[in-house]
């Protein structure tokens, strides 16, 4: 672990002690092997003055809904510190009480809800304290000589206390085992299978003492294990491979109630994992720390060589661990699993968006790695099932599920766009992600991974004139969230005008092959995926020029009509597998790469217009742009046309030759 902290960049700070909570707070936030996805808590104490012009004292804690990583100043919500003391020598308080009263001691009513640590930071009498969930120290833990190795490692700078729920019992322990301490001899305190806090006045001293702790405990398991405990292997994946994933991922959406994103990880360390001999009893004893099972569940799924079939084995094993564990009070969550193993394939991570299938990645990537590392101590030995249950069935937790945002129309499904690099695909491709769905966007731009930055989007490099291509790409855009849903077939492009008697072979032969036999190649090869996706629907774009064709257009008109009656035919063949196939029929959309200001100067010139009359030369006197084909296709790909197919439907503003 890597001390990071930089005289230079905080030179402009001073002595500004929110902004020196922030910068280092942003350091361990980003530090994966010690916090993950809004883990770990940090906190300073000062001073404000009251409305009444009076000091008061505060603790400025990390609020909820914020990350370590990227947290600003408006993330630590001030708390009124003597409150907070006074909570801590209650002698019970409930976790519900517990927020309520939080929230009572906040001094801005509108700011987020302090920690479920604050009572607890309040308690330690440092201006600073920091704490994280760090693997080394926490990987250590989870095994059966964990608190010796621990006193090993520390001596007498570190305080060692058992696993305790967080929150007030937590803060009533630490306050507990702390009254005879000598705090200034402390460096830190270690809470099993939880995490560890450091604390000074100074806040780099705090920082530090976080960063030589961990290196110590990392140290430790690189002196105690060796360069092969994390297993290594390769794993190829197949068509067939990549069908069961989407046959897997529909299941999973039955158990989970609402469409999910799937991801099969057979990078060497997840593919190394699942070749070992005893995985099955090693991914199932449990997770890194208790926080996990929020996100993770209490243990994985194991896949023998069909995950949809073998899925209900880890339903039945998911009811029967809350019928043992479970109360009156509680509500049994849904029994989709978040992670599994597929035997000698790699990991599997489900979730019911992209934000929460990268936090399950993230989760099992540093759970993997520990649990080998564990095993090379003595034994892999997470907590017993009982503490991972109070955990994921938390009531605070079950508090935020309810408090839930409605999910987003698309949100869990995944849709293929073709042409997606500009006009009209890019602009599916943003109304898609506006919308909540997962993006497989292709295109033979090698610009297109560029185009991109959000995680949300997988872009690929694809000629879809290649049928090998086409299969290739589309096997890597199903590893990576499990199916297809929604496919926009947009690519094309407009030949160069030509009568049929002057026709060249070439140009209408291209016309054909991009125009029409791509989208025959691109649907052949996404058909098997949309019949085991959620609510499937297939938008093609054709174009007015069906209805409406123009002289010189016939190699584009040809092709687009050929276009339209395999969407009208396919509307036919897949409708009783609940596929829906529907057309759109853009027309004059001007701001695509083929329009340029040049042509559209010549075009208007030769119509004797302006520019901005021949752009709105349509019924509606508009102008139709890429944006507005897009929430045609999604209208299409949605609901609110559920229950149409084998339509067509003009975007143009109104063409009297359509019309």
């Amino acid at each position: 672990m890597k001390n990071r902290w930089d005289e230079d960049q905080i030179a402009d700070i001073g002595d500004d002690e929110i902004a020196l909570r922030v910068y280092s707070s942003n350091l361990l936030g980003e530090e994966e092997d010690l916090v993950l996805h809004g883990g770990g808590n940090t906190s300073v104490k000062g001073e404000l003055e009251n409305v009444f012009g009076e000091p008061e004292k505060v603790l400025f804690v990390k609020g909820s809904g914020w990350d370590l990583r990227t947290i600003e100043a408006a993330g630590f919500p001030p708390v009124r510190l003597d409150y907070l003391v006074r909570l801590g020598d209650l002698e019970s308080l409930s976790d519900s009480e517990m927020m309520r009263q939080l929230r009572l001691a906040l001094l801005d009513p509108q700011g987020p809800t302090p920690s479920v640590e604050a009572i607890l930071h309040a308690l330690i009498p440092h201006k600073y304290v920091d704490h994280s969930h760090a693997d080394a120290v926490v990987t250590i833990s989870n095994t059966p000589s964990g608190h010796e190795h621990l006193k090993q490692i520390y001596g007498d700078e570190v305080l060692i206390l058992p696993y305790i729920m967080p929150g007030f019992i937590l803060a009533r322990q630490v306050a507990e085992a702390t009254k005879l301490i000598d705090w200034s001899a402390l460096k830190g305190i270690v809470l099993l299978h939880h995490g560890i806090f450091t604390f000074h006045d100074d806040p780099k001293t705090s920082y530090d003492n976080m960063i030589e702790l961990v290196a110590k405990a990392e140290e430790f398991l690189a002196n105690n294990t060796n360069a092969n405990t994390v297993a290594r292997a390769s794993a190829a994946l197949s068509a067939e491979d990549c069908l069961r994933l989407a046959q897997l991922r529909r299941a999973a959406g039955k158990l989970f109630g609402n469409a999910v994103l799937v991801r099969l990880d057979n990078a060497e360390e997840a593919a190394g994992f699942a070749a070992l001999p005893n995985v099955d009893d090693l991914a199932t004893r449990g997770p890194l720390t208790p926080d996990h099972t929020i996100h993770a569940k209490a243990f994985a799924a194991i896949f023998n060589e069909d995950p949809a079939a073998e899925l209900p084995a880890f339903e039945q094993a998911y009811r029967e661990y809350f019928k043992e564990h479970a109360g009156k009070e509680h509500q049994c969550l849904d029994t989709m699993p978040r992670y599994g193993v597929w035997k000698n394939k790699g990991m599997l991570y489900l979730a019911g968006n992209r934000k929460r299938l990268e936090i399950v990645r993230d989760i099992t990537r540093h759970t993997v790695r520990a649990i080998q590392q564990g095993e090379a101590l003595g034994a892999w030995q997470a907590l017993p099932k009982s503490d991972l249950f109070d955990v994921e069935y938390w009531e605070l937790e079950q508090a935020k599920l309810k408090s839930a945002a409605a999910r987003a129309e698309f949100e869990g499904k995944v849709a293929l766009v073709t042409g997606a690099a500009s006009g009209i695909g890019e602009a599916c491709v943003s109304e898609l992600l506006a919308r909540g769905a997962a993006i497989i966007a292709l295109d033979i731009d090698e610009q297109l991974v560029n185009c991109y930055a959000d995680p949300s989007v997988l872009a690929l490099h694809c000629d879809v004139t290649d049928s090998m291509a086409v299969d290739s790409t589309l096997q890597q855009g199903v590893q990576h969230f499990g199916g297809i849903d929604i496919l926009v077939s947009n690519a094309g492009n407009f030949p160069e005008s030509q009568p049929i008697e002057t026709m060249d072979d070439g140009n209408w032969e291209k016309s054909l092959e991009l125009n029409l036999n791509s989208h025959m190649r691109v649907m052949r090869a996404c058909i098997p995926y949309l019949k085991q996706g959620f609510d499937p629907a297939v938008v093609i774009v054709a174009s007015k020029n069906v209805p409406a064709p123009g002289p010189g257009a016939a190699a584009y008109s040809a092709a687009k009509a050929g276009l339209t009656q395999m969407a009208r035919v396919a509307a036919l063949e897949l409708g009783a597998e609940g596929i829906r196939v529907n057309a759109l029929h853009p027309n004059a959309v001007y701001d695509t790469a083929i329009w340029t200001e040049e042509v559209l100067a010549a075009r208007a010139e030769h119509y004797d217009m302006t520019v901005e009359e021949y752009k709105t030369s349509n019924v509606l006197k508009t102008e139709i742009s890429s944006a507005d084909v897009a929430k045609a296709a999604v209208l299409f790909a949605g609901d609110s046309l559920g229950k149409t197919t084998g339509s067509q439907l003009p975007v143009d503003g109104g063409n009297e030759r359509v019309i």
